[in-house]
């Protein structure tokens, strides 16, 4: 079935129809049955948990999407490569519709940027397309294995959000198509109600067949890198008002260490160098975490060794350097499946977003608690957040601080420190992730975003997830 012509942008080439990386989906997803449509399987998210059955229908077409899903029972999500970390892309007993077959470039303009793609296009197939003709994505997560419709369905933010704002920001328009099969051009002038609900909208207002994004110039593949040390959350905080000019700001922080070390870190920060260079696509990874990680060696004292190890790699208080952008964003993305570093059991992430009025009390005070639990986390992540508005009628980021933490699960202590965290992160006026989340409550959720019963109005009948039955109790 055709694409039809929804843009008229100057048309380029045509991606082959096999993605060039889908490790985690090859991992995770069954081949159907030749008596059957779907399979029945598991489709991990990135946290490992929780772990639902589900029917799996692989969609190649645009226009497969009402067919394939027609008479289907327990309700439909759109998912892609399942790089969120909880329940947002699971669906028990229900029927996932698996997107990365849909990874086909329509069109290019390489006076805008203007970029038009299908949706299960992953960011790294972007990047290899858009880095050789001087086009860099405007906002990008810590992964490059996401696609464009869930960047979209969970408006990613990055480095950047104080200068850019979030992915959806950059979204000139897109069509979705509901289970009813009607189809909507959305964009800020068409369908502005449908375009606010589904960016940031978890995947639950139609599928999104095709979606238009508008690239940034680079003349070089290298970041004009600092990093610098700091000592608690006030440096932090003064660090962070020095680079508002800077385009790219993220902090790594110990929360682990006490006393003196409380809240120590290194900011990292970059921009774009200016000095022409090779543009040229990057190598796929060849580290890959080989097994499952016995639980015990992720604790306090193993984590307090990396942390005091990763603070003291950097010899001087500050280092400049001139970096690819691969290890500047996607540090982690050299290492296929490093999740299984966690073990069987899986990993929780939290992350809020504090508003400033309350950011540094809130920070000291959860980075306290999570040292005094005794729970480890060596990849916790600190960053500001600008006011630049979000599209999303659900968009997570708000002006203040983010922090985001990762856990092995340990069912006795890590939900009930969530609990807490989540508690203490309402008492401070902020709000948690819901790509990131696993575990937060109806209550908390639902105070998090007054807007949901709103927002609720521009479901798709057919759609649900896991963590809307979870957080709102509703169903198919």
């Amino acid at each position: 079935m055709g694409h039809g012509n929804p843009v008229s942008h100057t048309f380029v080439r045509t991606i082959p129809s096999k993605p060039r990386i889908l490790d985690t989906m090859a991992e995770s997803t069954a081949t159907p049955e030749s008596t059957s449509p779907f399979s029945e399987s598991s489709f991990e998210s990135w946290g490992r948990y929780p772990n639902h059955p589900a029917h799996l229908v692989p969609l190649h077409w645009q226009g497969e999407y009402p067919r394939v899903t027609e008479g289907m029972h327990n309700g439909v999500l759109p998912v892609g490569l399942g790089r969120s970390y909880g329940d947002v892309c699971l669906l028990k007993e229900g029927n996932l519709v698996v997107t990365t077959g849909m990874n086909r470039l329509i069109s290019f303009d390489p006076e805008t940027g203007l970029l038009t793609a299908e949706s299960g296009m992953s960011l790294a197939q972007i990047l290899d397309f858009a880095v050789p003709r001087g086009w860099f994505l405007p906002v990008t997560p810590g992964t490059k294995y996401v696609t464009l419709g869930g960047a979209i369905a969970n408006d990613i933010h990055g480095k950047n959000h104080h200068i850019a704002g979030t992915f959806g920001s950059h979204v000139t328009q897109f069509e979705l198509v509901r289970s009813d099969g009607s189809r909507r051009l959305c964009s800020p002038t068409e369908n502005p109600d449908f375009f606010a609900a589904t960016i940031g909208g978890l995947g639950l207002t139609g599928l999104i067949s095709w979606a238009t994004l508008r690239l940034r110039p680079i003349v070089s593949r290298k970041i004009d890198y600092e990093g610098i040390q700091f000592h608690g959350i006030d440096e932090f905080l003064d660090l962070t008002r020095q680079s508002q000019n800077i385009e790219y700001t993220v902090s790594w922080v110990d929360c682990v260490s006490t006393g003196k070390n409380f809240a120590r870190g290194i900011f990292m920060q970059g921009d774009h160098s200016p000095v022409p260079d090779a543009l040229t696509i990057s190598p796929e990874p060849k580290l890959f975490f080989p097994i499952e990680a016995p639980g015990f060696l992720l604790n306090s004292a193993s984590v307090s060794l990396f942390n005091t190890a990763f603070f003291h790699k950097q010899m001087k208080k500050r280092v400049v350097a001139l970096q690819d952008y691969e290890p500047f964003f996607y540090p982690l993305d050299k290492v296929l499946h490093w999740n299984k570093m966690y073990g069987k059991g899986g990993l929780l992430q939290f992350q809020y977003a504090i508003p400033w009025e309350h950011a540094r009390e809130g920070t000291i005070a959860i980075l306290s608690e999570v040292a005094k639990s005794g729970l480890a986390s060596f990849l916790a992540v600190l960053k500001a957040f600008g006011d630049v508005p979000s599209p999303g009628l659900m968009s997570f980021p708000q002006p203040g601080l983010t922090l985001a933490l990762d856990f092995p699960i340990k069912p006795n202590k890590s939900f009930p420190l969530f609990e807490r965290l989540a508690d203490m992160t309402r008492e401070f006026g902020g709000r948690l992730y819901p790509a990131k989340d696993a575990a937060m409550t109806p209550a908390q959720f639902q105070a998090f975003y007054p807007q949901w019963q709103q927002f609720a109005r521009y479901r798709d009948p057919q759609i649900t997830s896991s963590f809307w039955e979870r957080v709102t109790g509703a169903h198919v």
